[in-house]
């Protein structure tokens, strides 16, 4: 297996999702803007959303993946009737936590915008589109199984093609709302959990090959299955830690009018570097990094770790450069539309320019994580999780009185630069990871190509700059011509270098 080619493979269809999700948003900021509306809609589909990350990508995989694996090297059908316990027992839980979020919606929605509570308006239509995308998480979770058994046998493509099928569906939602004159918040909250069913189904008929389950509910657990729950739960809050930063900023930011607004269309730009730089990485390394660690292939297994690292800071550090220099370019050209105004795109392009100081440091802690995970260790990274998420909190509460809604994307970058760094203090520690002399010598030529890349960009935005204007028709064109240019510009120099070589990145 080659990492670059199946991180590859994700990162195409991930970039498909992400770009149709871009429409999707574009629409919705020209439909909705940074309204009553939009933030409602937007905490209603935060909670369920959040959840599908934390679950999608790579968390769920990080606790299923080992264990599967595992039951899969010691006998095919131990890991059939593994998998039907684990899809039996997913099933029921996620069934009762949707019937209970249902009853309790108000409270939740307390919990995630309680600065909503102040206007009641804006509060129930946020508790009524809650309740109608939160049976969105029982679907998309059990699409995460299924994800799993596909990425353990090394099929990536049709998991990471399945989040497409949500920004379609979305976007047919809006198109048809416009014309028809519906009610667009509410159409969009029923075609959450509609896209939900439908992505279920999809990776279903696709898994049939490797896996097809049969439900059992036993009252019995087997203790592997009692392991494998053991371990969710902290690498769900583990792996997902940036989601969690982002949902307590949610919280946070309600208290100001159209924070939440600002901070989701931020997110969604930036989301994109981490899909591809840190969720793309760690989900096709997991696999591999784990079947070496349990036939105990040491030199295999130091030699993935450190093509992980690297990989994800090649993808990670010119993208973390290019949003900082170019942020407000970026949400101009992509959100500055109808209703959503230049102000708008303003208060957008500052947390978007602080997110992107923390781009390398997300990334690389889902690599980092797996490194635990692979080991079935999954209580160092829950603990160190929650040492981030208490820092970021901290900071966040601290100074938002003063600062305003921008110390969330500030504090949830400084609070997982933190992380990183213990991260291979304890990495070293525990001696499960050894830094190769060609790593750091790849880091110094990621660096050098990203510099030459960050001032080809900062005189093509400087040259273009009338064409990039709030006003201007084109500037998405102008703005997509420019990221290719220098995105090619950086490609070929880390080729040159002897960085972007397909041949460095074979993991046997």
């Amino acid at each position: 297996m080659n990492l670059l080619s199946s991180a590859s493979v994700f990162s195409f269809f991930t970039l498909i999702s992400r770009v149709l999700g871009y429409v999707r948003d574009i629409l919705i900021a020209i439909f909705l803007g940074a309204t009553v509306y939009a933030d409602a809609f937007f905490v209603a589909f935060r909670l369920p959303n959040t959840f599908r990350r934390l679950f999608a990508e790579g968390t769920f995989n990080a606790a299923f993946i080992p264990s599967y694996t595992g039951e899969r090297i010691r006998n095919k059908k131990n890991s059939k009737k593994f998998a039907d316990e684990i899809i039996s027992l997913l099933s029921l839980m996620l069934f009762f936590i949707v019937i209970f979020v249902e009853i309790f919606t108000p409270y939740f929605v307390y919990l995630i915008a309680p600065g909503f509570y102040d206007d009641l308006t804006k509060f129930n239509l946020a508790v009524e589109l809650t309740r109608i995308t939160f049976p969105f998480l029982f679907f998309v979770s059990l699409s995460s199984f299924f994800s799993g058994i596909l990425n353990s046998n090394n099929k990536f493509a049709v998991a990471a093609a399945a989040p497409i099928i949500l920004n379609v569906v979305l976007i047919i939602i809006l198109i048809t709302s416009f014309f028809l004159d519906l009610n667009f918040a509410k159409n969009l909250s029923y075609g959450v959990t509609l896209a939900g069913i439908i992505q279920l189904i999809f990776l279903i008929f696709f898994t049939k090959n490797y896996y097809q389950p049969s439900f059992k509910i036993k009252t019995k657990i087997n203790s592997k299955v009692k392991f494998f729950f053991k371990k969710l739960l902290p690498s769900i809050f583990s792996s997902g830690v940036t989601q969690i930063n982002i949902l307590i900023g949610t919280i946070i930011a309600s208290f100001e009018v159209s924070a939440v607004s600002y901070l989701y269309y931020a997110d969604r730009i930036y989301q994109i570097n981490l899909a591809i730089a840190g969720i793309a990485v760690g989900t096709v390394s997991l696999p591999i990094l784990t079947e070496a660690i349990k036939k105990k292939k040491l030199i295999n297994v130091f030699k993935i770790q450190n093509k992980s690292i690297e990989l994800s800071l090649l993808l990670s550090i010119p993208a973390s450069l290019g949003l900082i220099i170019a942020s407000h370019e970026i949400v101009n050209a992509l959100f500055g539309y109808g209703s959503f105004s230049a102000d708008d795109v303003y208060h957008t392009s500052r947390a978007l320019n602080f997110f992107g100081y923390g781009i390398p440091a997300f990334a690389l802690i889902k690599v980092l994580s797996n490194f635990f995970f692979a080991r079935d260790n999954t209580k160092t990274p829950f603990y160190l999780s929650l040492f981030i998420v208490f820092l970021n909190v901290t900071i966040s509460i601290n100074f938002f009185k003063e600062i305003g809604f921008i110390i969330i994307p500030i504090s949830t970058s400084i609070s997982t630069w933190f992380g990183v760094i213990i991260y291979f203090i304890l990495l070293n520690r525990k001696k499960y990871f050894t830094i190769e002399k060609t790593l750091l010598k790849n880091i110094v030529k990621i660096i050098l190509s990203t510099l030459m890349m960050s001032l080809i960009l900062i005189y093509s935005l400087s040259f273009f700059a009338e064409n990039l204007e709030y006003i201007s028709k084109f500037k998405s064109i102008f703005l997509l011509f420019i990221v290719g240019f220098v995105a090619t510009i950086y490609l070929i120099a880390c080729y040159l270098l002897g960085v972007l070589n397909i041949k460095n990145y074979k993991t046997n």
